[in-house]
């Protein structure tokens, strides 16, 4: 028998799913849209994955498996669908990975089927989270994202210290997944790992970040190029870095590689996330730049100043004032969505263009380095618009 408070709840969750989501009218900055409600979070997710919804075996419908949050989500648009691959987090501090599907990428997301599994590889493998899903040109679908396990070189008592690496599946239908072995690099740490969606010189390119520890960059950090022969036995012996930390900027802490770039017809646009240091602790933001159409390693637009941060209710949650980004999806019209999560909590969405991306990155001046430099870049901006003004 089915618990009467079953329905109670499948009809409040119907609302919350069924609800359209419009353009935040109060935000303008002419680069994006952004809309009034997150795309999903942990009401979202199914009653059933939740509670035990026999009435014998659950008579009081207690929460049996609770989640804590939806964030971080992988982004394809697959067979006219938009699809997520959604980090969800239980109470037990777990994340494991579901599907969730919608018609136009904005709202009435669902989660769907079964939360993904794979063949267990790696029994020391502990926790999983932030997939990155790439269309390859070799016909394969790809999903990398961190697997992390305890530091085995720690003393027993040392319970925090972690290793992370990139582990690696692919699917051509979404449904079935196979588990290839975790990347090998040079670097002890390895997370924010993201494979181009090309060949490079006949290999497969990924996009790395190399850090020291697990949290601290050290002598590493920045985001990384090398190049892998043998997609089943994945190993990178060369790591170089190109596009590096740097004092007094958005990505002065960490920066690590969002989704995949997205190709356009003057570059690679690379979405990234930047980590500085503040106050109240660290604080997330995301930022473009550009690279090579011939050479993806190149370096050839970087826009200063964050191109998204934490706004409003954004910026509380499990881990405030960060917003992290590695799913993007362009359709068959060249609309972008991106997808991003706040404070490690929700996922929402902004919309934009080919046009205005490419326009942004490449026109948008550089970080100016010096505040006294700084000062003087906005003030020929306003003295040109005070030439059109007539003032």
């Amino acid at each position: 028998m089915i618990h009467e408070k079953y329905e109670e709840l499948l009809g409040k969750q119907e609302e919350l799913i069924g609800r359209k989501n419009v353009v935040d009218s109060s935000f303008y900055n002419g680069i994006y849209e952004r809309y009034e409600n997150p795309v999903l979070t942990r009401e979202h997710v199914p009653i059933h994955w939740r509670f035990d919804l026999n009435k014998e075996t659950n008579p009081f419908f207690l929460e049996r498996l609770g989640v804590n949050a939806s964030f971080n989500p992988g982004a394809i648009y697959y067979d006219g669908k938009y699809y997520l691959v959604v980090r969800m987090e239980g109470v037990d501090r777990k994340s494991i990975f579901a599907l969730a599907k919608s018609d136009n990428g904005i709202d009435q997301f669902r989660f769907i089927d079964y939360p993904l599994v794979w063949e267990d590889i790696d029994k020391e493998e502990t926790n999983i989270y932030d997939m990155r899903l790439v269309k390859h040109e070799d016909g394969w679908i790809y999903g990398i994202y961190c697997s992390e396990k305890k530091d085995p070189q720690v003393e027993a008592f040392d319970t925090s210290s972690a290793v992370a690496q990139a582990g690696l599946v692919r699917t051509k239908d979404m449904q079935t997944w196979e588990r290839l072995p975790n990347l090998s690099t040079p670097s002890p740490q390895q997370r924010n790992v993201v494979l181009h969606p090309e060949f490079v010189d006949g290999k497969y390119a990924f996009y790395t970040r190399p850090q020291d520890g697990f949290i601290s960059t050290g002598s590493g950090g920045g985001i990384a190029f090398g190049l892998v022969g043998d997609i089943e036995n994945p190993v990178i012996t060369e790591e170089r870095v190109i596009h590096g930390r740097k004092y007094h900027t958005v990505y002065e802490a960490k920066n690590g590689q969002g989704p995949a770039p997205i190709k356009t017809d003057k570059g690679w646009i690379h979405i990234a996330h930047g980590v500085r240091n503040t106050a109240a602790g660290l604080r997330y933001v995301l930022y473009t730049f550009a690279t090579s159409l011939e050479e993806p390693a190149k370096v050839i637009a970087q826009p200063g100043g964050h191109f998204l941060a934490p706004y409003g209710e954004e910026r509380v949650g499990d881990v405030s004032n960060v917003v992290f980004c590695n799913g993007v999806i362009v359709n068959d019209r060249n609309d972008v969505f991106i997808y991003y999560a706040s404070s490690d909590t929700r996922i929402h969405v902004v919309t934009t263009t080919i046009e205005r991306l490419v326009d942004y990155t490449f026109e948008t001046p550089e970080d100016a380095s010096r505040s006294l430099l700084s000062a003087k870049q906005r003030k020929e901006l306003i003295q040109r618009n005070q030439k059109l003004l007539n003032l």
